[in-house]
């Protein structure tokens, strides 16, 4: 059946209160009301919401509306495709409010997006649908003959479940007879009297009984009416009947009280005397169900509970109660029982929406659900508050009347926290107060705000020279704090800087594993280390990104033998070394120079004199190279001597190289092959020779005074040093040269010139200015030991070592040293 709609006027209010309350998000305003006949069919259409709200059936589903009732009573259902409300189940107002005057259903139309909270209100109007019913089907009154004219004699009142113009309207007799007729009067709100009138007197001998039907009229369309059988025993003398203390009992009890609880007690007093004056109480039949909830004493009076009582059921009960004499005189009483409410019902949790899973960056403020609580309780055991329990990252906002949002109030971080159980407390103000929970279960998807970490800082990876390709050398590791995809981490090569080229080529990582590869054999003499940078990019949107510098250190092998730089085994002719006649055992003789292009123990050198002319005339030093004389020289020995020295690095296994030294000896009659000099140069070279010595005594003397300056300073910690020697002539070269060399003291690098001739009978000395170091192979090996440093240790240099080089000499050549 569809609904009847209220006035123009009061339906244009609500459109206009709907309308403000869809402008401003959770205004309170009047509800919209409709109305609805009873025992409309399922299904049947009440209103269009739609129509009334203002909004198109589309934005009403696309905003999830839907109609929430109280303690889960759906009575109606809402269309969202239309934006009808219409009947879910067939209603009875009789069923859900009795003969209460209103009878409202109140629930609420709830827009969840966003949040508009819309109360309604739905009146039940009352239909004819119910006839009037009287108590008893036949009543039999025992009446005095004696009886005076206008007697009354009371008549329970038949019931109609229908109310207003529905209900009861008049009573009848049919037919109708000279004796009786039926007056009604109203006591109160809600309570008829019916009597009937004795209109003249009886007599028992004319008429002892008599039969006439009593009639109960509503005022419905089409009226509808009840009738019980009235049956008259005409008695002589019982002329007083029972009579009631009160007309209307009232009482109270609560909810809680136990079977057999006492609520109160009706009293009836009789005139008569013996059995006539004895007085019975019984419940009077009526349509309710109330006397089943309640006993009465048939000889006190007394009325207890029968069974547990619910105040959210029933609150008020209407009772009948009738005492009845020994001679059949009865009258009726009404009992009104209230039943008060105890806190016997916990807060309800209803949800309306639930948003979970809830990303991780949602920002504060975040609606996370919407929920009403509700108690069936009143008064002040049904006033409900709510609280979080333990909870940081979540709060309640109330929203309307009963319902509250529940929000984030901070940023969610899935990484430190990927559940968050929220647990709502709702409790009454009862006494005590009752309590619900109700847990929601937040989850946190994942946002990609995590970039991933490397498990170091850096990475150092070895490789050793000559490798294969494609080697494997290490791995490098990143983890990602995120979940998912945005978790799947990936690598990759990419320049230091953006400016700067592609990364080496020879050097791979695997995208997948981190892995790192050598994709081609490395020198370690062209490449001694390598950094490329390794970027670990994850697969959310947008890619985050990290850098880790990866070190690739190149191992050494030993692959390179050793290199001969002097003497040059290339050379034609070959130079040879020259060793005076005068020579001592111990005196240099000349040195082998070597280098290793290797590195570490792998360009440690160490030289042995692997085969000479006279196995026992030459010594090698095993770390200097230096060769020198075993013993004097004799004129057994022959003038031209070959040595090969072996020279051999410290690798495993280990490299070598040979150099060949010739080595010319001078004997006594090595003068005879000198070639002879005129006088003229002779005087030069003997003024030569002059100056030479005397730039000698005067750099000695400067070199000595200093010392002694030095040694005066340095006197409180050190001892006097030795005087220095002096060089008188050429007799002293020999000695003064040989000391140099074996002493390694020669403060700088110098050059000396030795000439000898043949008739002057000495040997002249030349000194000549300081030379930097040679940088050439013949000189000296400074720039090898220098380019070298870093790769080659030095060897452990023994006393008298030092790097003193005697190129070969012939008759009337130069004798040059270091």
């Amino acid at each position: 059946m569809e609904g009847v709609r209220r006035p123009a006027m009061a339906a244009a209010r609500q459109v206009l209160c709907l309308w403000a309350l869809l402008g401003v998000p959770r205004v309170r305003c009047e509800p919209i009301r409709y109305s609805v006949a009873e025992e409309g069919e399922s299904g049947s259409v009440v209103a269009d919401v739609a129509e009334d709200v203002g909004l198109a059936p589309a934005e009403l589903s696309a905003r999830h509306a839907r109609i929430v009732s109280p303690a889960g009573r759906h009575h109606f259902r809402f269309e969202r495709g239309t934006g009808r409300l219409v009947l879910a189940e067939r209603l009875d107002r009789e069923q859900m409010c009795g003969r209460s005057p209103i009878c409202t259903l109140a629930f609420e139309l709830v827009l969840v997006d966003p949040l508009q909270i819309v109360p309604v209100e739905v009146s039940v109007e009352d239909i004819n649908d119910h006839s009037p019913v009287f108590p008893d089907e036949r009543v039999t009154f025992k009446i005095l003959e004696t009886s005076d004219p206008s007697s009354r004699f009371p008549v329970e009142a038949a019931q109609d479940l229908d109310i207003g113009s529905n209900d009861i309207q008049a009573y009848s007799v049919f037919p109708e007879n000279k004796y009786f007729t039926v007056f009604t009067q109203n006591l109160s709100e809600g309570h008829l009297n019916v009597e009937l009138i004795l209109e003249k007197p009886l007599d028992r001998e004319e008429e002892p009984e008599m039969d006439f039907t009593i009639i109960a009229t509503d005022g419905g369309s089409p009226p509808k009416s009840g009738t019980t059988q009235i049956h008259i025993i005409v008695l002589d003398v019982n002329d007083n009947k029972p009579v009631f203390t009160q007309d209307i009992y009232t009482g109270q009890i609560v909810e809680s009280a136990p079977e057999g609880s006492l609520v109160l007690s009706v009293m009836a007093t009789d005139a008569d005397v013996g059995v006539n004056g004895d007085v019975s109480y019984q419940f009077s039949h009526s349509m309710g169900q109330s006397q089943t909830a309640f006993t009465i004493n048939a000889k006190n009076g007394e009325i207890r509970v029968r069974k547990t009582l619910d105040f959210e059921k029933t609150q008020k009960y209407e009772l009948g109660v009738r005492a009845t004499d020994g001679g059949g005189l009865l009258t009726l009483c009404h009992v009104l029982i209230e039943v008060m409410d105890v806190n016997d019902n916990a807060p309800e949790v209803v949800v309306s929406s639930f948003n979970s899973p809830l990303p991780e960056n949602a920002g504060p403020g975040t609606v996370v659900a919407v929920f009403a609580v509700r108690d069936q309780d009143s008064g002040v055991n049904g006033e409900i508050s709510c609280a979080l329990e333990d909870q940081l990252s979540f709060s309640l906002r109330p929203a309307f009347k009963n319902y509250y949002e529940l929000v984030t109030v901070s940023t969610l971080d899935r990484e430190e926290r990927a559940q968050h159980i929220v647990v709502v407390t709702a409790a009454d103000a009862g006494s005590p107060p009752l309590t619900t929970t109700h847990t929601f279960t937040v989850d946190i998807s994942d946002v990609n705000d995590n970039a991933p970490v490397f498990n170091q800082t850096s990475y150092t990876m070895f490789v050793h020279e000559n490798n294969v390709p494609a080697l494997l050398v290490g791995a490098v590791n990143a983890a990602d704090r995120d979940a998912g995809s945005n978790a799947k981490v990936s690598y990759s090569l990419v320049p230091a800087h953006p400016a700067e080229q592609e990364p080496c080529p020879c050097v791979s990582v695997n995208s997948e594993n981190g892995h790192m590869f050598v994709l081609r054999p490395l020198d370690y003499e062209q490449l001694k280390q390598l950094e490329v940078v390794v970027s670990a990019t994850d697969a959310g949107s947008p890619a985050l990104s990290s850098n880790v510098t990866v070190r690739l250190m190149v191992v050494d092998e030993n692959n390179n033998a050793p290199l001969v730089l002097h003497p040059a085994q290339d050379s034609s002719p070959p130079s040879s070394e020259v060793v005076p006649a005068w020579a001592e055992a111990g005196d240099l003789v000349g040195k082998v120079v070597a280098v290793d292009a290797d590195s570490g123990q792998n360009s440690w050198l160490s030289y042995e004199l692997l085969k000479a002319t006279e196995p026992g005339l030459f010594a090698v030093g095993a770390q200097s190279g230096e060769v020198r004389l075993r013993r004097p020289l004799t004129d057994r020995d022959t003038v031209k001597q070959k040595l090969i020295v072996l020279v051999r690095d410290n690798g495993r296994p280990p490299l070598s190289a040979t150099a060949v030294l010739s080595v010319l000896l001078l004997n006594g009659l090595w003068d005879s092959h000198l070639p002879q000099q005129s006088p003229a140069a002779e005087h030069e070279d003997s003024s030569l020779t002059t100056y030479l010595i005397v730039s000698l005594v005067f750099v000695s003397l400067l070199f000595l005074v200093s010392a002694v300056a030095f040694v005066s300073c340095k006197m409180c910690k050190r001892k006097d040093l030795s005087s220095g020697h002096v060089l008188y002539g050429a007799s002293n070269v020999q000695s003064y040269v040989a000391d140099g060399a074996a002493s390694g003291t020669l403060p700088h690098t110098y050059c000396y010139e030795l000439s000898l001739t043949t008739g002057s009978g000495n040997s002249e000395f030349k000194f000549l200015k300081p030379i930097l170091p040679s940088l050439t192979t013949q000189h000296c090996s400074t720039e090898v030991a220098d380019n070298s440093a870093e790769q080659f240790p030095p060897f452990p240099i023994t006393e008298g070592d030092s790097d003193f080089e005697s190129p070969g000499m012939q008759p009337g050549a130069q004798f040059n040293g270091f």
